[in-house]
Formats: structure tokens, C-alpha cells, sequence
């Protein structure tokens, strides 16, 4: 498989040119040029099916000229030991649960891919120059989830990691890993937001006189090795369940940058039988403005809205592009497989409280957007039961353990694991958010 940029004509790359260099010289987003077909894959496995040997299978053709069948199943072997469950609530009902893995988040699966097959090109040794030397991925991160990328990456040898913060308390990151105690994690707070992290990310990486003597890619979605690898889990939840389904499937996803909407949405261009996405945003935020684009309006950002659900509080969504460009190949056949929904704060905790009393079960804010948001949708839509809905639940419930409390009345438990997140810590610099202050700091690590 080979990438194009969303911008220009460029010429194509392959996966791993778009894994290193994630950006293109010309501004935009890297994605597919065509699209891989998974159906004989999705065929053949079931629910007997475990996720790493689904990965072992389906990486080769989805990363083409990056990964081989080898190679792929000793990536898996090194990301996982953990992988997505399947709950069903309710007849027709499932919660998709991505918080298995060491930080609680549904981060944990591709970044963990992630630096598992950056792992594994450094070790390829000299196919590819640029990999010779240490790699410095850069990350905009918000000041409580940074610590899935800093475990998944912390102790990788020739990797270096710049997690960018926003203003407020870093929590969870250990000392003892950053760059000026003998590690590979360089934690830098900005005096902003994280939409400014995100910007930085950008401007350093589009900065080639910076960018190219430190190697420099990036662990957000922006990068399509962060991106794709989501696949993994809609293609999990699909085998799962394709020998119960009787009607349509219809995922449910929070959204804030908007890559679990994106990687859902090639998951059906490769081939994922599914009829629809419910794309579950906060309200009152900046990220309604997606869902008038969706139907034909212009993008026009707001100012951000802090809510209860802090990882959908994005108002410069990094894959707005990616997205635009679906809507450019095909605006009708995507006005009628994606289904924006506004939540506000009332509601998320409402139906926190919902499920719990109906289910005995927590789930966290962001999942809640997405339980509210298809409750919507299906009621608006006059879906008839039928209609198979899994959302996706994207933290764990004890990650908010006060806002689970506030909404049900009921103390959560939380694992010893989750609790060591809590701890807080200092960066290794604070800085405004200008591109000179960022660049310097990372300088100043080597």
C-alpha cells in the first residue's frame, strides 16, 4: 500500500517513508492511495480468532513493504499482552472495552503497535539510512494521558520521546525515564493549550533544518503509524460478532481528534461489513463544528470548551483532513454512513448513572458520550432492534473516579495500576508557545 498526501499530488510514498516522514512537504495528511481488501481475511476468521494472530495477518497487507508475516508477528508479540473484549450489555448492545492495556486508555493499543514496529525498523539495521540513527518522536499530549506514550515508548533503544503538554499537573510519568536521569523521555509543558501542543508538533516537524538532523516523526494520529493500527480492534469487534448479526452494525465513538472515526471509516473501505458510525462529541465545544461539516457546511473553529469528557475538548481536530477527504470521494455515500451527535455534561453523567443502574457496570465520561450519543441517534433515526450498536469505551471507568462516584452514588474501585497515575511530577521545561522555545528545549536534552 502506498500514500498520497491529502493536499497535493506528491509523489507517493510507502508506508514506512510515511511512518518516518509523517508529514508531507506540502502541509496535509498522509493516507492511502487505494484501498487494501480485507474481506477474504474477515472471511476466514471468528470469533476463535485471537487479536494477535489477527494482526499477525492482517499487518502484512495493511502495511505493505513495512512489515512482512515475521516481522508483523513479532511486533504483535512485543506490543500485546493485552487485547480489546467484547461485553455485551444488552441483545444487540456491546460495549467494546480498549482499556485492557497498561494505562487504562484505548491509546495503549496503537501506540504500543507503534513503538513496536519503530522497534523493529531500527533493528532492520541498514535497509533504510534514516533509521541509523536514534529516532525523536514528538507528541502533543494532555498533562493526564502522555503516560501511555511515555510507557510504550520508555526504554526503547535508539527512540527518543517529546511528550508536549498544556498548561496543568503532569501526572503519572516516572523520573527516572527522563532524559536527564538517564532516559528517553523528554516531558515539556507549554504555557497553552492542546491545540497549541498540536501546532508545535507541526511547525517542528515542517521545520526541516530541525527535523531532519534528529530524525524527527510524531506518536499522534497525524502520523499514519499511529492512525491505522486502529483498525485492528473494529476488524477484532467485526469477527467477534459476525456470526450473530442478523441486521445492520453500527459503531458508536467518542470524538475529539477524530482518528478512532477515521480508522473505523477505512476499516469499511477495506472491507469491514458495517452500516454506519455515530462520530459522539461533547457539546458546547469547539467540535460541533464537524458535525456541520459533515453535512455540507464550512469548518469554522470555536474557541474551546472544557468539559467533563477532557479527551474530546479539541477544537482543531488533527484529522479534520483525512475526514474531508472521504467527503470529497464520495459526499453522498458519507452523509449517510456517519452520524454526528452533540452530548453535553448533563447528559454524559446521566448516562453514566444509566448504565450503572441498568447494568451494574461503570464507564467513564467519554464512553458515556458515546452510550448517549447512540441512544440518540437510534431514537432519531427510528433504528429498529435489528440494529447492532457496539461502542467503543475508551478509558477505564476508574480513570474519573469522582465523576463516577457524582453520578452514581457509588465509590469505584481502583486498580493499584491506575492509582500509580495519579502521582504527579515536573517537566523538564516550561515554555511559551512559540516554536524557537520548543525546539530549544529539545536541543538542550542532547
Amino acid at each position: 500500500m502506498q500514500f498520497r498526501s491529502t493536499r497535493s499530488k506528491l509523489p507517493l510514498v510507502s508506508y514506512k517513508d510515511a511512518v518516518l516522514n509523517c508529514l508531507p512537504a506540502d502541509g496535509g495528511l498522509y493516507v492511502p492511495d487505494q484501498a487494501a481488501d480485507f474481506r477474504q481475511f474477515l472471511l476466514q476468521m471468528d470469533e476463535k480468532t485471537s487479536f494477535n494472530e489477527l494482526i499477525a495477518a492482517a499487518a502484512p497487507l495493511l502495511l505493505e513493504s513495512g512489515l512482512d508475516s515475521v516481522s508483523a508477528s513479532r511486533v504483535a508479540k512485543n506490543a500485546f499482552n493485552f487485547k480489546p473484549e467484547l461485553i455485551e450489555l444488552d441483545e444487540g448492545f456491546s460495549l467494546l472495552n480498549l482499556y485492557n492495556g497498561p494505562t487504562g486508555v484505548f491509546k495503549d493499543f496503537s501506540i504500543a503497535f507503534m513503538s513496536a514496529m519503530f522497534e523493529e525498523f531500527i533493528k532492520e539495521g541498514g535497509k533504510r539510512s534514516r533509521t541509523k540513527a536514534p529516532l525523536l518522536v514528538l507528541a502533543a499530549a494532555k498533562p493526564d494521558t502522555g503516560v501511555s506514550m511515555a510507557h510504550a515508548f520508555g526504554g526503547k533503544e535508539g527512540i527518543s520521546l517529546v511528550l508536549l503538554y498544556p498548561s496543568g499537573q503532569l501526572r503519572g510519568l516516572d523520573p527516572s525515564a527522563f532524559a536527564q536521569n538517564g532516559g528517553n523521555i523528554i516531558p515539556i509543558q507549554v504555557r497553552g493549550t492542546f491545540d497549541d501542543c498540536q501546532r508545535l508538533v507541526i511547525e517542528a516537524i515542517n521545520d526541516r533544518d530541525f527535523s531532519v538532523p534528529y530524525n524527527v516523526t510524531s506518536a499522534n494520529t497525524m502520523n499514519p503509524g499511529r492512525l491505522l493500527p486502529q483498525i485492528f480492534y473494529y476488524f477484532y469487534a467485526f469477527i467477534q460478532l459476525k456470526n450473530r448479526l442478523t441486521g445492520d452494525l453500527i459503531f458508536s465513538v467518542p470524538s475529539g481528534n477524530f482518528g478512532n472515526l477515521t480508522a473505523g471509516l477505512y476499516a469499511w473501505k477495506f472491507g469491514m461489513p458495517v452500516n454506519g458510525f455515530i462520530s459522539a462529541m461533547n457539546a458546547n465545544n469547539a467540535n460541533n463544528a464537524i458535525g456541520s461539516c459533515i453535512y455540507g457546511e464550512p469548518f469554522i473553529p470555536k474557541p474551546l470548551v472544557h468539559t467533563n469528557s477532557p479527551a474530546l475538548d479539541v477544537s482543531m481536530p488533527v484529522n479534520y483532513e483525512r475526514l474531508a477527504s472521504f467527503y470529497d470521494e464520495a459526499p453522498a455515500v458519507m452523509r449517510n454512513m456517519v452520524y454526528p451527535a452533540s452530548i453535553d455534561d448533563p447528559l454524559t453523567l446521566e448516562t453514566m448513572e444509566y448504565i450503572y443502574k441498568k447494568y451494574s457496570a461503570y464507564i467513564d465520561p467519554h464512553t458515556a458520550v458515546a452510550v448517549a450519543a447512540a441512544r440518540k441517534i437510534a431514537d432519531e433515526r427510528k433504528w429498529s432492534g435489528n440494529t447492532y450498536t457496539v461502542v467503543l469505551a475508551t478509558g477505564h471507568p476508574a480513570r474519573s473516579p469522582n465523576m463516577a462516584e457524582e453520578a452514581t452514588g457509588k465509590a469505584i474501585k481502583v486498580p493499584g495500576s491506575l492509582k500509580k497515575l495519579w502521582k504527579k511530577c515536573e517537566p523538564i521545561a516550561l515554555i511559551p508557545p512559540v516554536l524557537d522555545a520548543f525546539e530549544s528545549a529539545i536541543a538542550s536534552c542532547f
